[in-house]
């Protein structure tokens, strides 16, 4: 676990979040990262929980930082 997750993890913050908001914090609709999923062309990937989509915030923090293509 990186440095940011575990800051997270201590002040109860979550470490993934579900489409409607991952999509809101990246400013993009839930359906272009439902879109990423399915065909897995995005610049970023989710994680499936009990068949659920759920994105990894330290991914949505790399790609609004640029570091992900």
């Amino acid at each position: 676990m990186n440095t940011i997750n575990q800051l997270m993890a201590r002040a109860g913050l979550p470490q993934v979040l579900p489409t409607a908001d991952a999509a809101r914090a990246i400013n993009r609709a839930p359906q272009t990262l439902r879109k990423w999923a399915c065909l897995e062309n995005g610049p970023i990937r989710p994680v499936r929980i009990n068949g659920r989509l759920a994105w990894r915030v330290s991914d949505l923090q790399a790609l609004l930082a640029g570091e992900v293509e």
